[in-house]
This record gives C-alpha cells, sequence and structure tokens, in this order.
C-alpha cells in the first residue's frame, strides 16, 4: 500500500499536467486587430482567463499559508541554518540535473555536476556546506523540459499550474519526468517513507525559496501595473537564461524570420 501512495504522489505533477491540457476549453479568442493579433501572439497566452484564475488561487493561497509560513521559517532559523537546508536540497536534485545534462550533450557540465555532487556529499557533509561553490564548481542548471527543449520539442502555451506557478506544456511534463528519475523518491520507498519523504521535500523547497524571494515579490506586486503580466515576462526571461544554461542570446539573424523553439546546437564535449 505505501508503494503505491508513494507512487502516486511522484506522478503529481505529471496528473497536474494532464488536468490542465484538459482544460484547453478555457482559451481566449485572439483579436481580430491586426495589432492586438500581434501582441496576443507574442504573449503566448491562449490559455489565459484559466490561468489568471489559477493565478489568484496561488495568489490567495501565498497571502493566507505560504507567505506567513515562509516568514516564520525566516524568525526562526538563522541564516546559516537555511542556507545548509537550501544546500542540502540542492545537493540532492543534483542526480536529476547531471542526467539531463547527459541526455542534453552538455558533457561539461555533467562533468561539474557530478563533482559538485561527490565534492558536497562527502566534504560538504551530505550537501549541508557548498564547498564546490566555493571552490569554482558552480551549481548547474538540468531538467527534463530543457531536455525537451534541446531534442527541438515547442514549449505550448503559457500555462500557470496550482501550487508550482509558472509553467508550459513542455516544462510541466518535464517536471512529472524528473520526478519519475528522482532515485531519492526509490530510496525512501525501499524503506517505507517514500510520501512523507518526497512530500516534506516539495515542501520544504518551496517554503525555502519563498522565504528568500519575500521582498523582491513584494515589490513587483506593489510597482506592477498588472501583476500577472509582469510575473509572466519574468518567468519567461528567467527560463530562456535557463534554457541557454545562462549562455549569452545568440544574435537575431534580420534576413530570416526568427525561430524560438529550435534550440541552439549542444556544444561539443570537454576532453
Amino acid at each position: 500500500m505505501n508503494s503505491i501512495v508513494a507512487a502516486k504522489a511522484r506522478r503529481f505533477p505529471t496528473l497536474l499536467v494532464v488536468a490542465m491540457v484538459a482544460a484547453l476549453t478555457a482559451c481566449a479568442t485572439p483579436p481580430t486587430d491586426p495589432a492586438a493579433r500581434a501582441d496576443f501572439e507574442a504573449t503566448n497566452d491562449p490559455l489565459e482567463p484559466m490561468n489568471r484564475q489559477i493565478f489568484n488561487f496561488n495568489q490567495f493561497l501565498d497571502t493566507y499559508l505560504i507567505k506567513p509560513v515562509a516568514q516564520g521559517y525566516r524568525k526562526v532559523l538563522p541564516g546559516f541554518g537555511r542556507d545548509a537546508i537550501r544546500n542540502f536540497l540542492n545537493n540532492l536534485g543534483e542526480p536529476v540535473i547531471f542526467a539531463n545534462n547527459m541526455m542534453q550533450g552538455e558533457f561539461k557540465l555533467a562533468h561539474d555536476t557530478f563533482a559538485r555532487f561527490l565534492f558536497n556529499s562527502t566534504f560538504g557533509v551530505g550537501g549541508i556546506f557548498d564547498l564546490a561553490s566555493d571552490n569554482g564548481l558552480e551549481r548547474q542548471t538540468g531538467d527534463f523540459g530543457q531536455t525537451l527543449y534541446v531534442w527541438g520539442v515547442p514549449e505550448g502555451p503559457y500555462l500557470v499550474l496550482p501550487i508550482f506557478g509558472p509553467s508550459n506544456p513542455r516544462d510541466a511534463v518535464g517536471m512529472g519526468v524528473d520526478s519519475q528519475m528522482d532515485p531519492w523518491g526509490y530510496l525512501a520507498s525501499a524503506y517505507g517513507a517514500a510520501t512523507s519523504a518526497t512530500l516534506g521535500r516539495y515542501a520544504a523547497s518551496g517554503v525555502d525559496l519563498r522565504s528568500r524571494n519575500i521582498e523582491t515579490l513584494d515589490d513587483i506586486q506593489r510597482n506592477a501595473i498588472d501583476y500577472y503580466a509582469q510575473i509572466r515576462s519574468l518567468y519567461r526571461q528567467r527560463r530562456a537564461r535557463d534554457l541557454r544554461h545562462g549562455r549569452p542570446a545568440p544574435m537575431p539573424n534580420f534576413d530570416t524570420p526568427a525561430d524560438t523553439t529550435t534550440p541552439a546546437p549542444a556544444p561539443a564535449a570537454a576532453h
């Protein structure tokens, strides 16, 4: 019974995606005015009516639950304690990052990720101390949504997920695949603790992330004319950087129409 519940917990992101894609009937009607139509296509948000409703739900949940918990977390734990928790959680994510770096052909990044995990897991006391970053091995990005991008899969429309927030169908499916690739879920399952371990890890990661962005999000919300649109824009900018692994964006080719769905070729493997 525990293994069945654990498997359902690990599949939660995937099931969430199916529910969101099934709601395509909430699509916004494209405007007929050429200028408005161009802006509509640029935002790539045909699900905006549904997305705004989910965004409002997330805001309600954040106002009355997540943000207060994050504020309490920050008051109770000193900075070094929060850093230790964040480092530990980041270290748990390194195997999935490594696997995705390999599938993307990013062998230099995979090498760095493996070295980080080995170094922090041993000398960093299970990842509590991020000694790898102190020695020049910076944490890499790597998720299956990113891998699908490298393989040429289009992102689909902008999508706001309950609790998880801004995403798109490609990245949401990738999140579900990553949860299935995560080795720690299977290890916890062997000890009958997969459900509590998975949910506890999601909760701890979310609270820690929220605690580090309290003032930033408050400032954005206070100054934004349309908070939903501002978050959508900031998400896309950050995600574009992640997809490029932080590399500079390629210069546009003004001789041919831009193709935002075609990934840049993976760099050659390090020798």
